[in-house]
């Protein structure tokens, strides 16, 4: 990897780091019903699916500008940042709280609320699929880019959300029901109304997408094809 520095390569590193944390404390604190149904699907979603498409949107940004190595360092630094949450709210949560606080708060509180972020059922579920889903939609994206040698951005940022979205709320929703986090009863719901709306913020915003990527690119005079990309995951460059 080149050694070019960008001016706001940090500044969206910072932000997409941020979302992914404040998106899934907010899932384990509350479920939200839309107050309709789909083809007799109750549509409701963990109140973290508010922020967390745009986690995607900032990766098909990363990838579609700065290429999909930049991404990847991205992809990585969130998910040990999501690590690092998830341990020290588990340590919070054993440590003994004050006696004033446990009258107007109490550990039962905490746990009911952020005690989600720290269960080893919400953890892994998080952890695999933002894992399995942010590096899907980086692929993707990358490789469109390169089959439509670089138009008709709408077709790689809404195909690589598809897939990537599918994948992350899918392994998501299966992995923290099975653990016990979500009874099974919620999984159609949870499943379609995450994904319907995840999909459609990412077609709703195509045309910010579409500003901020111009933008970055004659700013940074960047505009990155992997024709030449190792794509494994693991690779360090």
């Amino acid at each position: 990897m080149n050694n070019k520095t960008y001016r706001y390569f940090d500044i969206i590193l910072g932000i997409f780091v941020a979302v992914l944390i404040i998106s899934n404390i907010a899932s384990s604190a509350k479920i939200v019903d839309w107050g309709f149904s789909v083809i007799g699907v109750r549509l409701g979603f963990d109140a973290g699916t508010i922020l967390f498409p745009i986690s995607y949107i900032f990766g098909d940004i990363l990838t579609e500008v700065y290429g999909y190595k930049r991404s990847r360092r991205v992809i990585w630094t969130g998910f040990f940042s999501l690590a690092l949450a998830a341990f020290v709210f588990r340590i919070v949560g054993l440590l003994p709280g004050e006696s004033t606080w446990q009258q107007y708060a109490g550990d039962n509180a905490y746990r009911s609320i952020l005690g989600g972020m720290s269960s080893g059922g919400i953890v892994l579920a998080s952890l695999a699929a933002y894992w399995l889903g942010e590096f899907s939609n980086s692929f993707v994206l990358a490789k469109m880019k390169i089959m439509t040698n670089g138009r008709w951005l709408w077709t790689r940022t809404i195909g690589s959300t598809i897939i990537g979205e599918l994948i992350d709320t899918v392994i998501f929703v299966v992995i923290a029901s099975a653990f016990g986090v979500f009874p099974w009863s919620l999984f159609p719901t949870l499943t379609v109304a995450n994904y319907i709306f995840k999909v459609s913020m990412e077609a709703i915003m195509t045309p910010v997408t579409y500003m901020v990527v111009g933008a970055l690119k004659q700013s940074e005079h960047e505009d990155v094809y992997d024709r030449d990309t190792n794509f494994n995951p693991f690779v360090v460059e």
